[in-house]
Order: C-alpha cells, then structure tokens, then sequence
C-alpha cells in the first residue's frame, strides 16, 4: 500500500506502508552504533511499535578499527504487531564501512536496502578487509537497493560553523545517519534532540552539533533524489496500559527493588562488575532513595560474601555476575545452602569456558547452577524468556528465596541483559506480597519447661528455618559452615544427623511450590512439542507461528523454574512422540530430562554466541513431522 506524502519543498515523495522491519545499524565500535541503535529504538518505542533489539558488538574496549573483529551492530526488528525476536535478516543495513558491510552481508534479506558511507570506500579501507575490488562499484551488489551516502562529507559540511576539527566533526555522522533513517521511517524526533542536549550538557557546542548533525540526515532525506520513498509501520495494537522499553538488566534491577520494597526489607547487592552483568551494579548504585546498598568488591568472593552476610543482617542479600564468576563464588552458595538464607545470585550467561566470549550470549551455565558445588546442595533455579520477563523473575526468585530460606539462581544471559522490548509497567496492587515476619521470640521448650530458640526448627509446610536477625535478645545462635544439628543448629558430625540434614535440604528445594507447566497445543493433538528455557522462547514462539501457519500441528512449552521442575512436566513429556529441546549449550537440559524422566528429547543446539534464527528451528520442526508422517505411513 502506497499513499503521497509532501515534502518539505513542496514535492510529493511517496510513502509505502510497511507491517515490519528490521534494521541494521552496523560499523567500527567507536563510531556510535550502540548509541544510534538505542536511540532510534527509544523514538520507536515512544510512536507505539512493538519491537524487539540485539545489540551485537566486540569485548575489546577499542576494536581494531575497520577491521572485520572490530564490527559493532545493533538490530531492531520493529512491527504493528506482536513480535518476539529481532529478526532473522535485517532489511535495511546501514554500514559505516568497507569491514561493517562485509561482516554483515550474509546476513542481510533479499533485495535488502543497503545504505553505505561512501567516504569510507578507499583502496586502503577496502584491502584491509580482504576486497579486490570496490563492492559499490563492481556489480556485486546488484541484488540489494544500494544507497551511497557521503556522510561523512555531508556531517563534516553540516557543522562547519561550529569551529570543531574534521575529526571532531566526523564523531557526529553516527547521528547524521539517525536523522536519514528517522526521516524514512517517520520516527519521532524531540526525544533524541532533548537526549542528545542532556547528555552533553557540560558541552552545548557539541550537544548543538550532534543535533544539527542529526537535523541534517533527515533534511537530506526529504530533499535528496536518492530517497524517493519513506516508510510507515503503524502503531502496535497493545494491551492497555502504561509503557516503556526495557532492556533485560534494567527489568532485572527494577524487579529486584520492588521485591526488597513488597518484602519491606532493605537491599543489598554485593558485587564485581563483569560483563554482562555490570549494568545492574550501574543501576541499582542510583537507587539510595528505595533503601538499596551497593557495594563493589575487590573479587567475586567478597561481593558474594558481603550479600550472604546482608542477608544474616536481615536484608535481600543478592550478588550478580557471568559464568566465570559463579565458579568464584561456588564455595559461599554452599554455605548459603548450609545457613539456609536467602540469596539471590543473578547469572547473566555468556559465552564460555574461561574468559570466553564477554560480550555474546549463551545458556551453557544450567550444570553449573545445578550442580557446581561440593556436596549436596541443591539450590532453586529461575530463568526468564524476555527482557521484560526479567522483572518477574526477580520478584519470583525472590519469593522463594524469602518464603523457603534458601540461596536461588536467577539465569538470564547476554541476549535478555541487552536486548529490550517494550514493557506495560504493572500497578502497585499486580505485585504480590512478600512481606518477611523476622523471628522475635522462642520457639521451643525444653525438657525441664525453658523456652529456647532453636535456630534449625522447621516450618513444617515449608521447612524453612527461622530468620532471626543479629542483635534480637535471646536469639542468639551460631552460624558457620560445619554440618548443623537438626533444630539446635549446634556443630554436629554424627552420620545418621547428616543423612537427615541433607535430604531435609533436598526435600526443601523440592516442595517449592512451583506452578504446573503449561503447553500450548491449539488443535489438541500435536505429537511434536518444543520445550525451551530462559531466552530461546522468542524464536521458539516465532517457529511455532511459522509451521502452524503451513498448516503443521506443534506443540510448545517453556519451563520458567528448572529446579524444582513442574510436578506435571514428566506426564507431559511422555504425552508426545517426539519431544525436542533448543539450547544454547551442547544439551544441558535435555541430559536433565533424559535422567529424570527417561525420554528420549531430541536436542537442537548451537554455541555461536547469538541466539537462534526463527527459520532454523522452523526448519527442524517442519523435519520433525516429516519423520513422523513417513513413519506412520509405514
């Protein structure tokens, strides 16, 4: 659908209406691109879309420039309708150089737009990256929509009253290339203008250069004869609601002080920065208004340390890292299991072993939560779907943790942390009641008639110890790491008392009450499911949009806490004939199923340090029945 538009000069420019697209800004990491992707998805987040992002860009502080390691990308996948992933193959791509367009051109849809800094093209720029020959220039391209664009002429040229250097000009193109693509999406443009003032606010000649810069890219796309069309995605049809966009870190920080304020307990966050989880230290440190302390350790022992001991002082004791971390930290979380406290240890997965990919994502830590102590000590496992979700686990990771006394996992990865979509902020009343009643007083009698406090005496519907907070006469007790005696908590190594304690433990994470699994099955006989956790649900959720559309019958189910595992998850499985499981991992979860429910689930996995395509696993669905058609016709 085409309608006219009028241009700023009088002439008509067609404007073409589109229900989805999906956008690749994409060049050297210290030209802006993360800036310029977060921008253009905060205008579209503000005009009503639903969206869904994927920034993508080096660990190195300052990546080799121009260099194909050195590529930073952000993509937005933005639509008037419901949408879960950013998108398998951007449409439009803006590269800023020789090395962006080539590291992302395999990528790219067919018959995609591609808009290039022209001035970037030299013979140096170009043999650094492997091209022979000029791509603009030697018919390989022809394919894709090719706009060439001397931006950084152009931004140079734009600023050229503000006394700035040529280098200090060119720093601005990032947002010359915002204001074009702002024009041929009609995307708001007051937000970025008042964003850009405040964030250089101690430098108004620069703020005012990066808005005329900015200014500029869209005149030039009303006026140039190389943009002959614009584009319309109308307004998402959404819940109602208030909204905003939320990357997963921020939902995470947000959801961890609304469940110290619904537990009406202070938070602590004890923590090491470490990517990708630094943002919720970042956060959080702003926050002194709602009673939350932060405190950035010298290691991943003492942040750990320091919330566990919170948590004895009677606050929200949590700690965040990524995987090398958790590995740190494995002797502390088992004696939180031995203390029986709540703690909330926030895993924001990346790629892996060692030192590994910081700034990709992947799901590879779900063993390691599982199982990376010594002894036995089971500890509860929560995993969001979305970065919005990110909120909801806190709050649910942090019920358990309050109600059951016991340290709880919360995995999220790279893909969640910094991804975002937009999220309906719920009222104060949607949120549920976690309030914490500290122990006051004894709560046994002794033979010969004394009250006493004993420290390891059970809720007998939860078996949760008491929580006594320091300093609260007669309630004195001892804490440390040697095994406990049933209900006195004094020091004890008779075996018959350990036996009881460890399987008391066990049977504490077990009775966790955790709400049955429920499976999405329209026609009602679907032999195929597709079970996923943590952030495979968007491209799970849009394969299964896919197939059903061709007329396949799949069922899908996703699993919010992978320890304890829903009571009913067993019957389900073997409900089907063919169970398969996306992991970014080599098949953590399914080896869980295998062993626990003795169902032969059938892994799709991949490490590559980004999340799945929607295609891919719609191919493997669409594999699946065909096996299974071939089968019953034998």
């Amino acid at each position: 659908m085409t309608t006219e538009a009028l241009s700023g000069e009088g002439r008509l420019k067609p404007v073409r209406q589109l229900d989805r697209v999906i956008i690749r800004f994409a060049g050297d990491s210290g030209d802006g691109m993360q800036l310029t992707g977060d921008r253009f998805t905060s205008e579209t987040a503000s005009f009503g879309n639903d969206l869904s992002t994927l920034p993508n860009y080096p660990a190195e502080i300052r990546a080799p420039a121009g260099t194909l390691p050195g590529v930073s990308s952000f993509q937005l996948h933005f639509a008037d309708h419901d949408i879960l992933t950013p998108g398998d193959a951007p449409n439009v791509l803006v590269a800023m150089n020789p090395a962006a367009l080539k590291a992302n051109l395999p990528d790219l849809a067919g018959a995609a737009e591609i808009i290039v800094d022209t001035d970037e093209f030299t013979p140096r720029a170009l043999a650094k990256v492997g091209y022979a020959s000029d791509p603009l220039a030697d018919g390989s391209l022809d394919r894709y929509r090719v706009h060439g664009v001397p931006l950084t002429t152009l931004t140079v040229r734009a600023l050229k009253d503000f006394g700035l250097s040529r280098k200090e000009a060119e720093r601005s193109k990032n947002m010359f290339a915002l204001g074009l693509l702002s024009w041929m999406y009609h995307r708001p443009t007051e937000g970025t203008e008042t964003f850009l003032r405040r964030k250089f606010a101690k430098k108004p000649q620069i703020a005012e250069a990066n808005v005329t810069a900015f200014r500029a890219g869209r005149n030039y796309g009303e006026t140039t004869e190389a943009f002959a069309v614009s584009y319309e995605v109308a307004p998402a049809r959404l819940s109602a609601g208030t909204y905003r966009n939320i990357a997963g870190n921020l939902a995470l920080s947000y959801g961890l002080i609304a469940a110290a304020e619904r537990a009406q307990i202070p938070l602590f966050l004890g923590s090491y920065p470490i990517t990708p989880a630094s943002d919720i230290l970042h956060e959080l440190s702003r926050h002194k208004n709602f009673g939350v302390r932060t405190f950035q350790a010298e290691d991943e022992i003492a942040g750990i340390g320091a919330a566990l001991g919170a948590a004895f002082g009677g606050a929200l004791g949590v700690t965040t890292t990524s995987g090398p971390g958790v590995a740190l930290k494995s002797e502390t979380i088992g004696l939180a299991v031995s203390l029986e406290l709540p703690l909330l240890i926030v895993d924001i997965q990346r790629g892996g072993p060692s030192t590994g990919l910081p700034t990709k994502t992947e799901q590879a830590d779900l063993l390691q939560a599982m199982f990376g102590r010594n002894g036995e000590a089971p500890v509860p496992i929560v995993a969001p779907a979305t970065p919005a979700e990110c909120f909801d686990a806190a709050l649910q990771a942090a019920r358990i943790a309050l109600a059951y006394r016991t340290p709880v996992f919360l995995l999220s990865d790279g893909y969640l942390a910094n991804g975002s979509e937009p999220w309906r902020i719920p009222e104060i009343d949607e949120l549920p009641d976690l309030k914490v009643e500290f122990h006051s007083g004894p709560n046994h009698v002794l033979e010969d008639g004394t009250p006493a406090f004993w420290p390891y005496k059970r809720d007998p519907l939860t078996l949760a110890r008491p929580w006594a907070v320091p300093g609260t006469p007669g309630l004195e007790h001892r804490i440390g790491g040697i095994e406990k005696e049933d209900g006195t908590g004094n020091i004890s190594y008779d075996p018959a008392n350990h036996d009881l304690m460890v399987r008391t433990r066990q049977a504490k994470v077990d009775g966790i009450d955790v709400p049955d699994l429920t499976v999405d099955d329209p026609t009602g006989d679907a032999q195929v499911l597709i079970l996923g956790w943590g952030s495979t649900y968007g491209p799970i959720t849009a394969a299964v949009r896919r197939v059903r559309a061709d007329g396949g019958r799949v069922a899908q189910a996703h699993l919010r806490t992978l320890n304890p595992f829903p009571a009913n998850l067993g019957a389900i499985l073997q409900s089907f004939s063919r169970v398969i499981v996306p992991e970014m991992n080599l098949g953590q979860l399914a080896l869980l199923l295998r062993a626990r429910y003795l169902v032969d689930v059938q892994s799709c996995n991949q490490v590559r340090g980004l999340p799945f395509k929607a295609a891919e696993l719609a191919d493997v669905l669409q594999a699946a029945l065909s096996t299974l058609n071939t089968e019953d016709q034998r």
